[in-house]
């Protein structure tokens, strides 16, 4: 029999443990999609779904006020001297505005709930999981997925959009105050060009994948919780294990969705970056 190098071995071995993973967390994302299906009163129901809203979206506004202002006021401080360079700073309110609301909004409000609410999420099923409280409802037939995890999702994919729109309103009222307040841009070129540079399509870009952002992260956060390891130690370990793996899931969908609707745009409206140019 020939013996294999180790590094072969542990290479394998991770193979196997990310394969495992991998479809443990399909399982349990069939099961919840399963569940919200089958019984949408287990998180239609007002009295569940209620505060998840509240801890998700309510509470997540100041942060994301604070963000979105502050990213709006940098773009426009940052980019008044590159578009000045070539006399075409009433048009910066334009490339600003729409990049905010079809890539840095959606983003960064992600971004945000996944590091505030994500984590949450992951540390308060993960200290039910420690404390055998996740047994004992499944014991009382209780199924944790319909009555803790579908909850939670959708109060994700539900808030997610709005703290974007939320994010997007915000972030261009910062560049309008840096552009036309501070650096003398006229007021009502600033709206035009923003005007010509964000048509509907933008914003519906930006909602479309916050939606999916918003799933990525209920799941991801509630899957880390559900399957974290003993102690305060793997309770810790799992928030930590749900901000990265929900900021590399943004990450990657941003990217893919970015992709697949610009392709959907130019099948839509193949004129659409045409008009833009001309």
């Amino acid at each position: 029999m020939i013996a294999l190098p180790r590094s072969v071995i542990g290479a394998a071995h991770r193979v196997y443990l990310f394969v495992g993973g991998f479809g443990r967390f399909t399982d349990f994302t069939l099961s919840t999609f399963r569940w919200m299906a089958v019984r949408p009163s287990c998180w239609l129901q007002w009295s569940q779904l209620a505060p998840q809203l509240f801890r998700v979206g309510v509470a997540s506004v100041p942060v994301v006020a604070i963000v979105g202002v502050f990213i709006g006021m940098i773009l426009s401080l940052e980019g008044y001297a590159q578009f000045a360079a070539i006399g075409q700073e009433d048009r910066m309110g334009g490339v600003i505005n729409a990049a905010v609301t079809k890539q840095i909004g959606p983003v960064l409000a992600a971004v945000m709930v996944a590091g505030r609410v994500g984590g949450a999420l992951a540390a308060e099923l993960g200290s039910m999981k420690v404390t055998e409280q996740l047994d004992a409802m499944r014991a009382m037939a209780a199924d944790p997925l319909r009555t803790l995890v579908a909850p939670r999702v959708a109060a994700c994919v539900i808030m997610t959009p709005l703290l974007t729109i939320y994010s997007d309103l915000l972030g261009s009222w910062g560049a309008w105050f840096v552009s036309v307040r501070i650096h003398g841009i006229s007021g009502p070129e600033y709206w035009h060009f923003t005007g010509l540079f964000v048509t509907w399509w933008e914003p519906m870009t930006g909602i479309l994948k916050s939606v999916v952002f918003g799933l990525c992260i209920g799941l991801i956060s509630c899957y880390k919780g559900f399957h974290c390891s003993a102690g305060a130690t793997g309770v810790g370990r799992a928030a930590t294990a749900s901000f990265v793996a929900s900021f590399l899931a943004i990450i990657a969908t941003n990217l893919v969705l970015a992709e697949f609707l610009a392709k959907l745009q130019a099948w839509i409206d193949p004129n659409s970056q045409a008009n833009l140019l001309s």
